[in-house]
């Protein structure tokens, strides 16, 4: 089996959730956090690891803001490949990347700038023994309550994970298992999820509190602390 890894960044999104009411409406991938693109950030993330061989961005057709935003990164490679679904987007990463089906494929959020070089580390030196693959994770610590306005239920918080990404599988696994997810027409929001129905456990890799996802405005300023 191969153990070469490459990196798929799916930035295809706009990230609506992120922009307060009349901000300037750049996707929040291009936002800047601490004078750089978040885009930038999380590709330069992954590049902290030399067994990662190629980084490759899907983004929408027409985008343009990725030739500025990722000028002079090594490694690194865009393709304007992006769907309509992060789902979709990944698939066509996939697809236009050409890897073998023993490749290894790791797929991280534009909107995690804040991975680790440890907590990237400590993902593949896990994946790389398993039969399967994995994604880092964290353990869910609040008590978790269920319901709609108001508390239907609580909910057992032990053996509960929050996903996070880098998720790491085999191309052709990967491949496969989004495809099989498009035809059943499952929402697909993490690569793990379609793992999983496939009939596939990944393993869960601690991750890191500094690689939350930035989703709402104030994420903005929170990230900037970390980094």
């Amino acid at each position: 089996m191969s153990d070469s890894i490459i990196a798929i960044v799916p930035a295809a999104g706009v990230g609506a959730r992120a922009s307060r009411p009349g901000q300037d409406a750049v996707p929040k991938q291009y936002r800047p956090l601490g004078g750089q693109p978040m885009l930038r950030l999380a590709v330069s993330a992954l590049l902290a690891d030399a067994r990662i061989a190629q980084v490759r961005v899907a983004v929408t057709p027409g985008d343009g803001w990725v030739d500025d935003a990722l000028t002079g990164l090594p490694r690194t490679v865009w393709r304007a490949c992006g769907g309509a679904t992060r789902a979709d987007t990944v698939a066509g990463a996939l697809a236009d990347s050409g890897a073998a089906d023993d490749a290894w494929v790791l797929v991280h959020d534009a909107a995690r700038p804040g991975l680790p070089a440890e907590a990237l580390a400590r993902l593949i030196d896990a994946c790389l023994e398993d039969p399967v693959g994995g994604l880092l994770a964290l353990p869910v610590a609040d008590t978790v309550k269920g319901g709609h306005e108001r508390v239907e239920r609580t909910l057992d918080r032990n053996g509960l994970w929050l996903a996070q990404t880098p998720q790491m599988f085999r191309a052709g696994a990967l491949r496969d298992a989004l495809t099989a997810a498009a035809v059943a027409g499952m929402a697909v929001t993490d690569e793990a999820s379609a793992i999983e129905a496939a009939g596939y456990a990944p393993r869960l890799v601690p991750g890191s509190l500094r690689n939350f996802k930035v989703t709402w405005p104030d994420d903005f300023e929170l990230m900037e602390k970390w980094l």
